[in-house]
């Protein structure tokens, strides 16, 4: 199931449905709305009631992107489903690159398309946009000591198995934290976390949702994460996402 969340997208997801049916015709399709003001959710009902392979799960409101994937991912999980994607809605994650996700999946536990290894590469993005993300990749990988290029990739493939091993239930971070948290959490757990090199192409309709308080978020959260693990490997005691 790949699990599309979406806050006012009503131009971009007909076009990233589409193209996902095309790129993997099995599978099937959660469109996760926070109730968008814009009538994303009348569109996505409009394409579930047209195809079987479209779900669309209604949310009440603007909860983070977060929250969001944690819906999609228990809704996937009871529904049945064994392999869940994350992928945005505005058409910079690649549904034609999806194959290649669920192919390392075969030999992975959670798969991360990434902008930041042999292969991948970003278009249309500024310098800083850039540097944002790069820094914070890197920032991650050093105070968490994990292998990851590219820590704040939203576009990944997990077995059931992996979420349900990572604790979901406790998780309470948003945008670029919400992902290297689990992905953290998957390593921490004892996963096999694999990256393959993606196309990262800057949205063309609608706004961005990167804002200022999800970078400061991220780097608050990353840095009592990495402090934290340290202080706990110096006393001899487990770390609390381990517990």
């Amino acid at each position: 199931m790949v699990i599309i969340p979406t806050y006012n997208e009503a131009e971009n997801i007909k076009p990233i449905v589409a193209r996902v049916r095309e790129s993997v015709p099995d599978a099937h399709i959660l469109v996760a709305d926070d109730n968008s003001p814009d009538g994303t959710g009348k569109v996505a009902d409009e394409l579930a009631a047209e195809d079987d392979h479209v779900k669309v799960l209604h949310r009440k409101g603007k909860e983070g992107l977060g929250a969001a994937y944690l819906a999609g991912f228990r809704w996937g999980i009871e529904h049945g489903y064994g392999v869940l994607v994350e992928m945005d809605a505005d058409g910079s994650h690649q549904p034609e690159e999806l194959p290649r996700l669920l192919t390392a999946l075969k030999g992975a536990d959670l798969v991360i398309g990434s902008r930041w290894v042999p292969g991948g590469r970003i278009v249309n993005w500024p310098k800083s946009r850039e540097f944002i993300s790069r820094g914070g990749s890197t920032y991650s990988r050093l105070l968490l000591d994990v292998p990851i290029r590219d820590m704040t990739a939203g576009y990944r493939a997990f077995r059931k198995e992996t979420l349900e091993g990572i604790g979901m239930d406790e998780v309470a971070s948003q945008g670029y934290c919400f992902q290297i948290d689990l992905a953290w959490r998957a390593i921490k757990a004892g996963f096999h976390v694999i990256e393959v090199p993606v196309t990262f192409i800057e949205r063309e309709r609608g706004e961005s949702k990167m804002s200022r308080d999800i970078v400061t978020e991220a780097a608050w959260r990353v840095m009592s994460w990495g402090v934290g693990s340290r202080v706990n490997k110096v006393l001899g005691r487990k770390d609390a996402k381990e517990s």
